[in-house]
């Protein structure tokens, strides 16, 4: 098909991968029946990890290999956790590649032009971050996004464009709330430990930045599993504050989740709220599956907490940091004789 009559058109590329025979059919049933929106969070949702959005000159085979290029970029940093993987040997080669693991890419028309969407195979993407000598972090989880106007409404996704695309660019992504139910969210000024804990269960992250737009500044907050971090950015437009914000929070995060481990820590690490069995089931399940813990046992429980000894390639700290960013743990109060406190959410 000639590419240069694409525009809006999906180009798939073949994959030996198929979905399994029952599960196209349930996906076929729900697109039929008008539960597509159901596949994602909500319509200003998160997208898949390795799916991107870049600029794109023209519908040429070079314009388009460089947006290949660009877009494997920002998803090997997500893959990575946000890691700068630019330093290691065969990165150059492995963007000149990028064209021979794109999945499906499609061009867009966008306000500042053309754009091209392109989505990557994940096994393949992740087969590369190895081979790049770095062990796949996996995509962290989004950050969710309430900004407020100087009345109080909360910005919309087209507003918030230039700074979910700063943020992207950092290898992170970025979900908004639910427009209907913004009413529930907490403000800059109020933000209360069981709010954010409804959150993190409802969006599945525990990364929460709230901010405040004044004139052509706007003061943040980010709650990310750790001390809460508040700053505030300044620019000729809201756009420049916002695209700043963007880039000040891909840094905080970054200093705060990057944290490379390599010798085995042993610490304690308390966790409240385990509720019932199968709270606790299901905490050790998330703590195993996480890739810097090495083993997990279970010294005493008092209350509804538990006393974790656990042997990481990570300190407490930046362990429970990554942790908390997930959302099914967040950071809780200090207990004696844990080197980390952690309240269960989910």
């Amino acid at each position: 098909m000639d590419a240069a009559g694409g525009i809006g058109q999906t180009f798939r590329v073949p994959l030996r991968i198929r979905l399994p025979m029952r599960l196209s059919r349930l996906l076929l049933i729900c697109f039929m029946l008008g539960f597509a929106p159901l596949l994602s969070v909500h319509a200003q949702g998160q997208v898949s990890p390795y799916m991107v959005v870049v600029s794109v000159a023209d519908t040429s085979d070079s314009a388009r290999n460089n947006a290949f290029g660009d877009a494997l970029a920002q998803v090997l940093a997500r893959t990575a956790g946000g890691q700068d993987l630019s330093s290691k040997p065969g990165y150059g080669d492995a963007l000149k590649g990028a064209s021979g693991i794109v999945q499906q890419f499609q061009y867009q028309r966008a306000a500042t032009g053309l754009s091209l969407q392109v989505t990557f195979d994940q096994a393949a993407v992740q087969r590369l971050v190895t081979q790049l000598g770095v062990a796949a972090a996996g995509p962290r989880p989004p950050v969710l996004l309430i900004v407020r106007d100087e009345d109080g409404s909360v910005l919309t996704r087209d507003t918030l464009a230039t700074m979910t695309q700063a943020i992207t660019a950092r290898g992170y992504s970025a979900v908004l709330a639910d427009p209907a139910k913004v009413g529930d969210t907490p403000s800059l000024t109020s933000a209360e430990p069981d709010q954010l804990a409804a959150l993190a269960r409802q969006y599945k992250t525990g990364l929460i930045l709230l901010g405040q737009v004044h004139g052509t500044s706007a003061d943040w907050a980010l709650f990310s599993g750790g001390p809460q971090q508040r700053w505030t950015t300044n620019g000729g437009n809201v756009g420049a504050a916002l695209v700043e914000a963007g880039n000040s929070l891909g840094d905080r995060l970054g200093k705060q989740l990057n944290v490379i481990g390599s010798a085995t820590v042993d610490g304690k690490m308390w966790v409240s709220q385990v509720n019932s069995a199968q709270d606790y089931a299901n905490l050790l399940a998330a703590l195993r599956a996480d890739p810097s813990v090495r083993q997990v046992s279970t010294l005493s429980a008092q209350g509804d907490g538990m006393l974790l000894a656990i042997k990481a390639s990570l300190p407490m700290d930046a362990l429970s940091a990554n942790l908390a960013a997930g959302g099914r743990l967040l950071r809780g109060d200090a207990h004696t004789g844990a080197d980390a406190s952690l309240r269960w959410v989910h």
